[in-house]
């Protein structure tokens, strides 16, 4: 066996070494979290060596017997078919050959079982998208960077169509698509290997090792209705770290324009009809928010001393604005800032009794009636003449559309240090650091209850989550058969509530009159529902994998221990295996238990969100509130627990030459699953015990909710991936077919806390089924690609209604203009496909097709791009 002389790689450039050392290369043997180093040359070589070549050499196809993953195991690395569980290899191609710049949705295209869409008017959702694996909740799936844990992000999904409602997961938009040299889906439950939220699987975020050569490109593209224009600048550069190390940097900024799906809404289209000019058309936003100053930083790297061990890690520094849209504020009928009663009359506001307190109509305001969408020109004109009488017509006479967003800033820091001893033991010792912050803004509103002095641009105060984690693994070779494995992990996690201004969240002197508190659409954050919440937990772990004799069969055990402080133990297991039946077929299968405990956000955050109610046709405002609350006690609400998961799977893979195929069946079964409750109307009495709790935004409530474990559901379905590479063409061109069908039964449920329309959203928001049709082909400069793309229907829960399946296309076309430089032209959705409309857009509040949409809705995008390689070594 003989060490190569590669450096791109952290193993691989400890491997280097080892030889030039003349060390036998059993004793590089490395672990990280995903998998040994021990192959580190098996994964290296897998590599093609032709990735600085020049860019009219088009790399040679790789079948998936060839794909080396690490993740799903702390043995050696292994091919993808050989994995005892499903694990999908998308390699950097995958996601650079495509017109977006989003990782979320660049995965979403190429890996059926993962989903993510828009989120227009989401709250926090729409700054830090929601993504489901297998039709579960986004805190249902694990993100590793480079085998480590990755941060969660500090938005919690308070609407996401139901099956994201509630959850809190990581934001894998921050890693640019240039950074990444694979990413491995692990389609199968981990828990028992990494810990919590690894039930409906994990993702492995590979960057980019090489220490030299590098990549410059530019993006750009539009819709074919002429709006979303996208442009980005990245580039990935590599560096050696000293004679036997790697220093690789990338680098993506970016911006996107919003786009525009909507229609003039009835009641806006009423109060043009009858006169009134300062309404906007369309009054209401329906479509993707603007992304501006979207900065990405990012850095791997690696060295090997001369001691025999290793020092890595990777860094990354984000930063954008989004900002989009919230729901239309009639100026005849928001109650509580235009109206008192449903639009009758208008509401004014008496400035004297504001300020003695007492309410005696000292200012002798007159009652202005509305009549066919016209307030009574005479009172209010009475109205406006006297200083001492307020209607909030005054300062938006056509009324207002809030505009929300935030300014995101995500940061990390890991450092690890990896070694052998001399008796064989490897071992590997890392600390990690992340925050995810969002601080949080909204403009073209009112604090009503200040009557003429509110501001119209408000800070309502941000969401954090800081995670800081610790680990020590071991891993040493028993025989050629048999690897022990096994480590202690410290984790330690806060989120924190900071708090906003105080005119977002203050009570003025109107509210005794009827005039709503707080920033309207997002109220901010007082002093009491501000603070910092931590949890800390450790973890035991331990796993064997012993090979036949035979080299056929393949055995895999797993336990972890785990303790948190705020709610206890759990123990989990994961039996897994795989039995080469013949040269072409392999069986494999898996049973593990898991869980998912809950977040200290969850615990304790709370959110008021603006939402149009189908069956009163107007807007409301639904709170969510600690489950711990007096009130949410009051309806069932308990301290939280974890969520506990059976997983079961069997599959098959069948290889024959240049044909792959897997076809993994699966059941995951969730019991205690934690998600938000039905809204519950508030009495009277529960307001003032909201207000009690420091919860001033409770007096413009109408509904609550709160987190609760109180249901139980069954996700069931098969996998299917296939390739072929046909062996006539030479090996540059690739077919491949990925099918997911996932179905999502609730087994059992409280119905004191969710009712029918809950239920509905948990089992069919989410396509049943996706499959996708590509084929790749290289002739001389030349590459052409092609995609189809299926989605089932869905069931939108706004609109109240289900939406039938589309077909999306997919084309790219590239051509090496010189031997660095390639000029890349492509539209995704190529012939302009759109969700079906929806029929109650114009009665309702303007939406022309399903926000849920799983494809989007925005139309054909686009796009072009020129992209130069280089392989300088820049240590010559």
């Amino acid at each position: 066996m003989t060490c190569r002389r590669v450096a791109r790689n952290p193993l691989t450039a400890w491997l280097a070494l080892a030889a030039l050392l003349g060390l036998p290369c059993f004793a590089a043997a490395q672990q990280d979290d995903a998998g040994s180093a021990d192959a580190a040359m098996a994964a290296a070589d897998a590599q093609d060596e032709g990735e600085e070549a020049a860019a009219d050499e088009p790399e040679p196809m790789t079948t998936a017997s060839e794909t080396i993953v690490v993740v799903g195991s702390r043995s050696e690395p292994r091919s993808a078919t050989e994995s005892m569980v499903p694990v999908d290899v998308i390699s950097a191609a995958d996601f650079v050959d495509q017109g977006d710049t989003d990782v979320s949705t660049l995965l979403r295209n190429v890996a059926p079982s993962y989903n993510v869409n828009t989120q227009p008017i989401s709250d926090a959702a729409t700054v830090v998208r929601p993504a489901n694996l297998r039709n579960l909740a986004p805190d249902h799936t694990l993100v590793l960077l480079n085998g480590k844990r990755r941060h969660r992000a500090a938005v919690i999904y308070w609407l996401g169509n139901g099956v994201a409602d509630g959850a809190q997961g990581p934001d894998i938009s921050a890693i640019p698509a240039i950074a990444l040299r694979q990413v491995e889906v692990l389609r199968d439950g981990a828990s028992a290997q990494y810990g919590s939220d690894a039930i409906a699987g994990v993702l492995n975020f590979q960057l980019k090792d090489a220490s030299e050569g590098g990549t410059i490109e530019v993006r750009t593209g539009g819709y074919s209705e002429g709006d979303g224009d996208t442009v980005a600048v990245s580039g990935n550069f590599g560096f050696p770290l000293g004679e036997n190390g790697f220093l690789n940097l990338s680098a993506e900024v970016g911006q996107s324009d919003p786009t525009d799906r909507s229609v003039q809404r009835d009641d806006a289209a009423a109060l043009v009809a009858a006169g009134n000019t300062n309404v906007r058309d369309p009054a209401q936003i329906w479509g993707s928010p603007e992304i501006k100053d979207d900065l990405k930083l990012w850095a791997n790297f690696g060295h090997l001393m001369e001691s025999g061990k290793q020092f890595y890690g990777h860094a990354n520094y984000v930063s954008k604005q989004v900002t989009g849209g919230f729901f239309f504020r009639n100026p005849n009928t928001r109650s509580a800032v235009f109206s008192g009663d449903a639009g009758e009359t208008l509401l004014i506001g008496d400035l004297l009794d504001a300020q003695d307190g007492v309410l005696d109509g000292s200012a002798g305001c007159p009652i202005v009636t509305i009549t066919d969408d016209v307030p009574d020109p005479a009172a209010l004109a009475e109205v406006f003449a006297n200083p001492n009488c307020f209607s909030f017509q005054e300062l938006f006479p056509g009324g207002f559309t809030p505009n929300f967003g935030g300014d995101v800033l995500d940061t990390s820091f890991l450092g690890g240090l990896r070694g052998q001893t001399s008796g064989g033991l490897a071992w590997d010792a890392s600390v990690s650091s992340g925050s995810n912050e969002v601080d949080f803004f909204i403009f073209n509103t009112v604090n009503a209850s200040l009557g003429p002095d509110t501001p119209t641009t408000f800070d309502p105060g941000l969401y954090r989550q800081q995670e800081l984690n610790i680990n020590f693994d071991v891993s040493y070779a028993l025989n050629d058969q048999t690897n022990l494995a096994g480590g202690v992990e410290w984790r330690d996690e806060e989120f924190e509530i900071g708090i906003g201004q105080l005119e977002s969240y203050e009570i003025g002197p109107l509210a005794a009159q009827g005039f709503s508190a707080a920033s309207n659409g997002f109220p901010g954050f007082g002093p009491i529902a501000a603070g910092k919440w931590s949890r800390s937990n450790y973890a035991l772990y331990g796993d064997l994998e012993r090979t036949s004799a035979s080299g056929r069969g393949l055995v895999g055990l797993a336990v972890r221990f785990e303790d948190f402080e705020d709610f206890g133990t759990t123990t989990n297991g994961k039996l897994a295996g795989r039995f080469r039946v013949n040269d072409n077929l392999q069986l494999r299968g898996s049973a593990s238990t898991g869980f998912r405990a809950p977040t200290p956000g969850q615990s304790n955050a709370f959110n008021v969100s603006t939402e149009f109610d189908l069956d009163l046709m107007e807007l409301v405002n639904n709170g969510t509130i600690p489950s711990s609350s007096r009130v949410a006690e009051l309806r069932g609400g308990e301290p939280l627990k974890a969520e506990e998961s059976v997983n079961l799977a069997l599959g098959a893979v069948v290889e024959n030459g240049p044909f792959t195929l897997t076809v993994d069946l699966f059941q995951i079964d969730l019991k205690d699953r934690l998600a938000v409750t039905r809204n519950f109307s508030l009495t009277p009495e529960e307001v003032e015990a909201l207000l009690a709790e420091g919860i001033t935004s409770a007096g413009n409530l109408q509904n609550f909710r709160f987190f609760t474990n109180d249901f139980d559901t069954e996700t069931s379905g098969v996998d299917v991936v296939a390739t072929y590479l046909p062996p006539a063409m030479g090996g540059d061109t690739s077919f491949s077919l990925l099918f997911n069908h996932t179905k999502t039964d609730v087994t059992k449920f409280n119905p004191e806390t969710l009712d029918d329309t809950r239920i509905r959203e948990l089992q069919e928001a989410l396509p049943e089924n996706r499959w996708t049709v590509s084929g790749n082909h290289s002739l001389d400069r030349w590459r052409f690609l092609g995609r189809l793309s299926f989605y089932d229907k869905w069931f939108d829960s706004e609109d109240g209604a289900v939406y039938s399946g589309k077909y999306l296309v997919d084309a790219e076309v590239a051509y090496n203009l010189t031997e660095s430089a390639t000029l890349i032209i492509g539209g995704q959705n190529i012939f302009d496909t759109y969700p079906d409309e929806n029929t109650g857009a114009r009665s309702g509040v303007g939406n022309r097709y399903s926000q849920y949409s799983p494809f989007g809705f925005n139309g054909a995008f686009y796009y072009a791009r020129i992209k130069y390689s280089f392989s300088t070594s820049w240590g010559n």
